[in-house]
């Protein structure tokens, strides 16, 4: 047995060394802080909630917005005349605490006490600095939450809500939110590669290098995306950092469970390697070229917070491939076969694997179109879960839990317009005020009028409704305001938080119809290149459709029945799409690569069933791990992040033990040789 070249060992130490020294190097730039949470300024200019946006930017008040202190007794008693005075005498100190200096017009929206009828809650409104710094919003309103806690009337509570309240409470959940998803990630990961190794060093090889993928990919998207006018926030870096470690730990574990077949058949661990490499590579580029392109047509989309998260994914994808395919093959040839330790793989040992897989191939073989049709069965019974399903989540609906916002707007909803919070606004040409006045107090649903900052050119119009801020009252209330104006003052344009959420929606949704489309024809592409076949490609595809279709209709029951969620968020059903269509496509890649190889030597059927046999333990691990890691999403007290783990988790199990393991090899398996036409596959027979 002739043994390694301890020259060949030292250059995989080298390259190891390097890529290190490069991390290193890229790890030392200065991190680049992330947006705070913003949707206006994503929205194309053609919105009319950002025309508000830019307009208010020319108005005397421009760098303030309205938050309200509520007051309020947990027992629901009426304030007291004490109570009520001590709010007054404290009114000088909450202006300070959320204005760098005094406001530029009289016209501020800085107003003294308003008491509701029954006397049981108190409201101040407060102008909102947002100088000069990008999170001083948030900034502020911390501030004045912390002053409040020392000012407020013994037996009295208050909570601060409003537009920069709301914004305030996003920014918390995502502070701390990568140490908070990456601990939990990187537990999940170590605790699944733990198990599936059954080794107590071989999983610490993986986990590092895509660790170090993770932080690098982190920090060159940070740096890239200003200069292509892209702001990145913990939404999109959060989603991008369970993605490196999804899909990389699945690259890793593909190569790795190739490498340990080679092992066996090959005393040199390079030539197993460069073996493996040849074999995986393909499928790893394959996989990564599918999900990369895909994220990469999203930064054709209209809506900035899409064209974020594309990037930042797109970065991380790449990064993770290349640490996969270059740094993890280079480190687990330094540190040998001692690795495997305590199941070190030796050559020509014996090895038991893959019986579980070959008896579901064996069984799939006897009765195909029996399975096939049964398959499919219980995919459509799961999509019917899904009728019904509703769309569109409102403000106070957006929170697993009940941050300060939600809590003050639920109390100031029970004694006011429910609107109150949340205005919505009117930038109308100051010429025809009066006329936009008229009009808005024709609509039903606005039970209050007053006039904002005015300059010579444009007025600002606030109007209180009777409809919670970014429901569908409210939304219905937007979109007869806009029509009525447009017929009667056509450069008037509707704004406001709802308007935002609502404008929001409306390019989410357009954007999600064409990306969906693009998607779709990429991982058509990507599959003819790969299996050189017209027919597998397009039943692919279809079996990756229905895994989705499915998967909503079971996440739907979930939210529905056992979660309590009212409806899903705008965007998550896209962001689930693109998620399950351009990943789960990789197991559907990583079985029929490895089916086309054997069928090339052994036939169409016997081909199918020895990768069953040969890559279900891999796969199944794999889609294990990224449907758990998708999952931790969910610490994050954010709905949209819970919905979009939960369904992609859900697609990710459907395609891994169902689709891949029984759909899939049932359709080759009915179709023989027309699965692969026109590839011509070996000379076993067909089943019959």
């Amino acid at each position: 047995m002739r043994l390694p070249s301890p020259r060949r060992t030292r250059s995989a130490l080298a390259v190891l060394v390097l890529f290190v020294l490069l991390v290193g190097g890229v790890l030392s730039m200065r991190s680049v802080p992330l947006a705070e949470p913003s949707t206006v300024s994503g929205l194309p200019h053609s919105a009319q909630s950002w025309i508000v946006d830019h307009r208010q930017g020319l108005l005397p008040t421009a760098t303030a917005q309205p938050a309200f202190v509520v007051y309020y007794r947990t027992d629901h008693r009426p304030l007291g005349g004490a109570a009520v005075a001590a709010v007054r005498a404290s009114l000088p100190r909450l202006v300070a605490a959320v204005a760098s200096a005094p406001p530029r017009s009289t016209s501020a929206p800085l107003g003294g006490v308003v008491l509701s009828t029954n006397r049981e809650v108190a409201v101040v409104t407060l102008a909102v600095s947002s100088e000069p710094s990008a999170n001083a919003v948030a900034d502020r309103v911390l501030a004045l939450r912390r002053t409040l806690a020392h000012l407020h009337p013994r037996d009295v509570s208050t909570a601060v809500t409003g537009g920069p309240a709301f914004t305030a409470d996003l920014g918390q959940v995502f502070n701390g939110a990568d140490t908070t998803l990456l601990i939990a990630t990187v537990v999940v990961v170590a605790a699944l590669l733990v198990l599936t190794y059954r080794s107590p060093v071989l999983w610490l090889v993986p986990l590092l290098v895509i660790g170090l993928a993770d932080q690098v990919a982190a920090t060159v998207a940070g740096h890239l995306a200003p200069h292509l006018g892209l702001r990145l926030d913990g939404s999109s870096t959060g989603i991008a950092e369970v993605l490196v470690f999804g899909a990389g730990t699945d690259y890793a574990l593909l190569l790795i469970a190739r490498y340990r077949d080679e092992l066996h058949r090959e005393a040199d661990r390079f030539r197993a390697m460069r073996r493996a490499l040849g074999r995986t590579g393909e499928s790893v580029l394959a996989s990564a070229a599918t999900v990369t392109v895909s994220l990469a047509l999203m930064l054709s989309a209209s809506v900035m917070s899409v064209r974020a998260l594309g990037f930042a994914s797109g970065i991380g994808i790449v990064v993770a491939a290349l640490f996969a395919l270059f740094v993890l093959p280079a480190a687990l040839l330094v540190v040998g076969r001692g690795a495997f330790w305590p199941l070190v793989p030796r050559v020509g040992d014996q090895r038991d694997g893959g019986r579980v897989f070959a008896r579901v191939g064996a069984a799939v073989a006897r009765r195909p179109r029996v399975v096939l049709l049964a398959t499919l069965v219980v995919l459509a019974l799961a999509a019917t879960l899904g009728i019904g399903t509703r769309t569109g989540l409102s403000t106070t609906e957006r929170f697993t839990a009940r941050p300060e916002s939600v809590v003050g707007q639920e109390v100031l909803a029970s004694a006011f317009p429910a609107g109150s919070s949340e205005p919505v606004v009117v930038v109308t040409p100051t010429s025809s005020l009066t006329r936009t006045e008229a009009v808005a107090r024709t609509v039903p649903g606005v039970v209050a009028l007053s006039r904002g900052p005015a300059s010579a050119t444009w007025a600002e119009l606030d109007l209180t409704t009777d409809a919670p801020p970014s429901s569908s009252a409210s939304y219905a209330l937007i979109d007869g305001l806009r029509h009525r104006l447009a017929a009667a003052v056509p450069r008037a344009a509707v704004g406001g938080d709802s308007a935002t959420n609502l404008d929001l929606a409306h390019y989410l949704n357009r954007d999600a119809l064409r990306l969906s489309i693009l998607i779709l024809l990429v991982v058509v592409v990507v599959l003819l290149v790969l299996l050189r076949s017209l027919v597998a490609p397009l039943l692919l595809l279809g079996t990756v459709l229905a895994s989705y279709v499915a998967a909503m209709g079971i996440a739907w029951f979930v939210f529905r029945h056992v979660l309590g969620y009212p409806a899903l968020d705008t965007g998550t059903a896209f962001y689930a799409f693109l998620f399950l269509v351009a990943l789960g496509v990789d197991y559907n890649i990583f079985l029929t690569a490895r089916a086309k190889e054997e069928s090339e030597r052994a036939g169409p059927a016997a081909g199918m069933l020895s990768a069953l046999r040969s890559t279900g333990g891999v796969i199944t691990s794999a889609g294990v791990l990224l449907a758990s890691v998708f999952l931790v999403l969910g610490v994050l007290p954010l709905i949209t992040l819970t919905q979009v783990g939960v369904i992609v988790c859900t697609g990710v199990l459907l395609d891994t033990l169902l689709v891949r393991t029984v759909l899939v090899p049932a359709l080759a398996l009915a179709l023989g040789r027309w699965f692969w036409w026109p590839h011509r596959t070996g000379a076993g027979p067909d089943p019959g």
